[in-house]
């Protein structure tokens, strides 16, 4: 009889260690349901100090990881192994996400802060309405470079990369979309051509640029350029905000022939486990001081009016940064190419790259 007590209750502690671990692995993954808000986002994309504000202020505990592609985000939400609550893609992302039926649509009506916001960042093309999506960052795409060790370049316009005193200065972006772009936009062509004739010639010029690359990386470009290991590169805005707090003799610059105008935005996937934690998140987020605190850490240009005017002026008037509208008229979104001519570009890409060695 005792055999079968002692077994009766070594079976339920077993079963109760098994919850416990299931219930853990569950948080862990972002399974954990009304008590966690799980958020999949950039790297170095957040302040920390807010998560952890965000959690004092509601009761919710934050499950946050990251990723470094809008590809790797939407397939890992596509494959619904993990419950994201919020997810932080491009524009572009952002429509392939809505076709794809992978978002859940937003409740305004729990969002009060959206008021803050200003309107030229609502209703764009890629979600009209913000059915689906609320402005977390947004930014350009350009030049940073390094003064004091070229020869009088100022980069107004893309044709200066390709100058033959700067062979082995220049660093570029791993991005598909990024690279072709600028070989595109260098030759007056829209960065979403899809024109084939359009695609190789700037294909063509983009492997005359070969000799002037020092490498394509991803990240470390911050540290090449605030180490004066390289003397130009094509990055983000905010990448080269930082660059610049970091070394002084830095400067940015957009070229003249047009670039990129990229919008981030808080999203509800559809594998939202917590759904009212997720507005919740959405609101503190376009909180005016909040939204400040995060720009101020992470260094991207905010879409949050409020947030602004308790911004150093010296930052939110700076155009290199805060581009004038006028600016923005000639800077293009990215669309959404599909999946066929996407595979085009990274191809084309690919071959640039391999072109290198």
């Amino acid at each position: 009889m005792k055999d079968i007590m002692r077994a009766a209750i070594a079976i339920i502690v077993v079963c109760i260690a098994l919850f416990i671990v299931n219930d853990y692995l569950d948080k862990s993954s972002g399974k954990a349901g009304s008590d966690t808000v799980t958020i999949y986002n950039w790297g170095e994309y957040i302040d920390p100090d807010l998560i952890a504000q965000f959690e004092d202020e509601t009761g919710y505990r934050v499950v946050y990881e990251t990723f470094d592609s809008n590809e790797a985000m939407m397939t890992k939400i596509e494959q619904g192994g993990t419950s994201y609550d919020i997810a932080v893609p491009s524009e572009y992302a952002i429509e392939k996400m809505k076709e794809n039926n992978l978002l859940l649509p937003i409740d305004h009506s729990k969002i009060p802060n959206m008021k803050n916001v200003d309107p030229y960042f609502l209703d764009l093309s890629f979600d009209p309405k913000n059915q689906y999506s609320i402005p977390y960052f947004w930014g350009t795409v350009g030049i940073v470079f390094n003064p004091t060790l070229l020869d009088g370049q100022t980069f107004d316009s893309w044709d200066s990369l390709w100058d033959p005193t700067l062979k082995g200065k220049v660093l570029l972006v791993d991005s598909a979309r990024e690279v072709i772009g600028m070989g595109l936009n260098s030759l007056n062509y829209s960065l979403n051509s899809t024109d084939e004739k359009e695609l190789a010639q700037a294909s063509a010029k983009l492997r005359k640029l070969t000799p002037n690359v020092k490498a394509i990386i991803g990240d470390e470009v911050t540290q090449l350029m605030v180490n004066e290991e390289a003397a130009v590169a094509l990055t983000w805005s905010g990448q080269a905000a930082d660059m610049l707090w970091e070394n002084e003799d830095l400067d940015y610059s957009v070229p003249e022939e047009g670039s990129n105008l990229w919008f981030d935005n808080m999203v509800i996937p559809k594998t939202a486990a917590n759904i009212e934690g997720a507005h919740a998140f959405i609101n503190f987020m376009l909180d005016a001081e909040v939204a400040a605190q995060n720009a101020d850490y992470v260094g991207y240009s905010i879409p949050n009016a409020a947030a602004m005017e308790l911004m150093d002026e010296e930052v939110t008037s700076d155009e290199r940064f805060y581009p004038t509208e006028e600016t923005r008229e000639h800077l293009e979104v990215y669309n959404n190419l599909g999946l066929e001519m996407l595979g085009k570009y990274n191809e084309l890409f690919l071959k640039f790259k391999m072109g290198m060695h």
